[in-house]
Order: structure tokens, then sequence, then C-alpha cells
């Protein structure tokens, strides 16, 4: 079944997409499997593994179950200074 999800993006993730955000229509059932379709689309640099993912503000694990109208967040490593 396809689903409406709202993702953002930042940081390298942004440039990389050269999006900061966009609704999609997709089947994936979880974060895990929607960063996986982005990541063909968009060729990015960084694995899943190196990355945090919240869904509706709050940090989840990859494994959680997506809604349709949910809003994913991928939140890659900051640096500081």
């Amino acid at each position: 079944m396809t689903k409406t999800i709202h993702v953002y993006y930042f940081s390298i993730l942004k440039d990389e997409s050269k999006v900061a955000e966009e609704t999609i229509q997709t089947s994936a059932n979880t974060p895990s499997a929607l960063y996986e379709e982005l990541d063909e689309k968009y060729q990015f640099s960084l694995s899943k593994n190196s990355i945090k993912v919240a869904i509706n503000d709050e940090f989840k694990d990859w494994s959680t179950p997506l809604k349709s109208e949910d809003v994913v967040v991928f939140i890659p490593p900051v640096s500081g200074g």
C-alpha cells in the first residue's frame, strides 16, 4: 500500500538531495526501507548506520512502522566547534 510521507533533510543530506523537504508517495514500511529508496534516488554518501531518524518529532528505531502522513527526518552527525 502506498503512503504519503513528508521527508526533511539536513546538512549533507540536504546538500546531496538538493531539497530541504519533500512529500513522497512510497510503499516503504519502515524508515530503513525509505532511506534505501531515497539513497537509490540521491546516492547519499552516508550509510544509515551513521545517521539518526525521527518520526513525528521523536527519535525512533529504523524498524518502526511508517504510517501515511508521517513526518520523517533524517539527521546526519553534526560536528561542533
